[in-house]
């Protein structure tokens, strides 16, 4: 008796333990990428999702990082790289739950990324396959303010092209803003960017 005691209390130690070395991980990687130390923060955040299987959020953020960085370089061979790490982290996720609407909006960003690096060979190819990621999203969660707003975003730079009126996207905009201020993320670490792109394309809706 004493010693199943012994090895439950052992078993919930080691799953303590475990517990803090992915919160202080995942904290000094957040820190890393805040301080622009995006290699840094991406090659820790796929440490961690080495280790920590059963969390998808360490390769969902291994996605995000190299995803935004490639959004601020025009170099198209780092592009690439970057991309495809992202690309990498996330299939591995996406592969694990097809119901994750946060998973199918960094799959739409990913693409975004490749139509922007070249909107001639891509635009054609990849703005559908956008639409029916957000779609997708949609359905799992209409009230998640980044599947709102990058949805509407994606869409208004789109109308550039199209000539589309961007007035109902405004409007979807204001709606993104509202939700974000009542959505509750799972825990610390699940995503909440966007209120502050969202507020800022507001400003720019026309």
């Amino acid at each position: 008796m004493t010693k199943m005691i012994t090895s439950i209390a052992l078993f919930v130690c080691s799953l303590l333990s475990a517990q803090g070395q992915f919160e202080q991980g995942m904290g000094k990687a957040f820190g890393l990428w805040k301080e622009g130390k995006t290699t840094e923060a991406s090659d820790l955040f796929e440490r961690i999702a080495a280790a920590e299987k059963s969390s998808w959020l360490p390769n969902y953020y291994v996605a995000l990082v190299n995803t935004t960085t490639a959004f601020g370089t025009s170099d198209k061979e780092k592009i690439s790289l970057l991309l495809s790490k992202a690309q990498n982290a996330l299939d591995v996720e996406l592969l694990k739950d097809t119901n994750n609407a946060e998973l199918y909006v960094m799959q739409a960003m990913i693409n975004t990324a490749w139509i922007v690096a070249d909107p001639m060979v891509n635009g054609m190819k990849l703005s559908g396959k956008v639409m029916e990621l957000y779609t997708k999203a949609e359905a799992l969660a209409p009230d998640n303010p980044r599947v709102v707003f990058s949805k509407a975003d994606f869409q208004i730079n789109g109308a550039k092209w199209t000539g589309a009126d961007t007035k109902p996207l405004c409007a979807q905009l204001e709606k993104a803003i509202g939700l974000f201020a009542t959505f509750k993320p799972e825990n610390a670490f699940s995503p909440k960017w966007g209120l502050d792109r969202a507020t800022a394309a507001l400003k720019n809706c026309k």
